[in-house]
């Protein structure tokens, strides 16, 4: 018999007993009533019917799984209480997973938004081709791999060869690039992070790192070395390059104009070093992660990549006037 109808009946056979409504010295009658109020009220919240529903796939609301490079992720963080605030329908759960990792899961279907800090690589696009998967991608911030030094290094300005040959451990001493004798003390990051792999194709060639270096997990580490000794160099992103360090101007050959990595340099890839954050679907992906795309995307949501030091992609932008590029050393 069913819990509520058994219920029912022996609630019915209590009231109608003689001993309803009679006093007597126990409490059973009072207690057994409580009881069966009790039970009642267990029984109906643990009904089915109780249950949440499922919740409808659209632009503002339905549970998507999102995995984001690192450097990516305090902003996508940020960029989801937003959203949620505004569409609490809307569950978004974000893993953190390196941009290869990232398209990865995307293409196994295992995450239902990828979230990376360069394009596809040929390989991937390759592989997206083979496998008939069809992607969409949208970019949302403009960085930076920025290159400092310590604020007493005397050097401004350094070319994308010079700084390949202080990785390669060619150049070996500030002097050979216009500054004082002084030992070049290289900082790293870690080999499969998407900032190194970045580095290593666009100023190393594709060539590895032979130059002893420090190592340092995270751009805030890289902050932390390089600050504390005089003659070190480092490379981090464009949100960390003011914060107790100085920022050298770039060019991308030697005689070329060198470019301080301004966000007005970045917005306009004048910077040598310029990198898209990019957002990855397949293109019968869940509504919610193109909506959520749609909110990064809007005036909003631009604004925060802004707050964090980046630059937008997706809403016009305007620049006081710079100062004029140093041309030498």
């Amino acid at each position: 018999m069913p819990v509520k109808r058994w219920i029912d009946s022996r609630l019915a056979h209590f009231l109608n007993s003689p001993h309803f409504g009679v006093q007597e010295t126990g409490r059973r009658p009072q207690l057994l009533l409580a009881l069966v109020f009790l039970v009642m009220e267990g029984a109906i919240g643990c009904s089915p019917q109780s249950a949440p529903g499922p919740v409808e796939d659209s632009q503002t609301s339905g549970r998507i799984s999102v995995v984001c490079a690192p450097e990516a992720a305090s902003l996508i963080t940020r960029e989801r209480s937003a959203f949620h605030d505004l569409y609490p329908q809307a569950s978004i759960q974000v893993t953190v997973g390196r941009s290869r990792e990232a398209i990865r899961a995307l293409f196994a279907a295992e995450c239902d938004l990828a979230v990376i800090t360069r394009e596809l690589t040929t390989e991937e696009r390759a592989a997206a081709v083979r496998g008939k998967l069809g992607l969409e991608g949208y970019r949302f911030a403009r960085d930076a791999v920025v290159t400092v030094v310590s604020p007493a290094n005397p050097v401004e300005n350094l070319s994308v060869d010079d700084l390949a040959k202080v990785y390669r451990g060619e150049i070996t001493r500030w002097s050979q690039l216009g500054g004082r004798d002084l030992a070049i003390d290289p900082v790293a990051q870690p080999p499969v992070s998407d900032i190194t792999e970045y580095f290593i194709a666009q100023v190393m060639g594709g060539e590895a790192m032979t130059a002893k270096a420090f190592q340092a997990e995270s751009d805030s580490a890289v902050v932390a070395t390089v600050a504390s000794h005089p003659g070190a160099i480092g490379y981090l992103s464009l949100a960390w390059a003011e914060r107790g360090v100085r920022a050298l101007r770039l060019s991308s050959l030697k005689g070329l104009n060198y470019q301080k990595p301004d966000l007005e340099a970045v917005y306009k890839g004048d910077y040598p070093l310029t990198r898209f954050y990019n957002f990855y679907m397949r293109s019968r992906g869940p509504k919610a992660a193109a909506g959520f795309i749609t909110f990064v995307t809007s005036m909003e949501g631009q604004a925060m990549v802004h707050e964090a030091g980046l630059v937008p992609t997706a809403v016009p932008v305007r620049f006081v006037r710079r100062s004029p590029m140093l041309g030498t050393h």
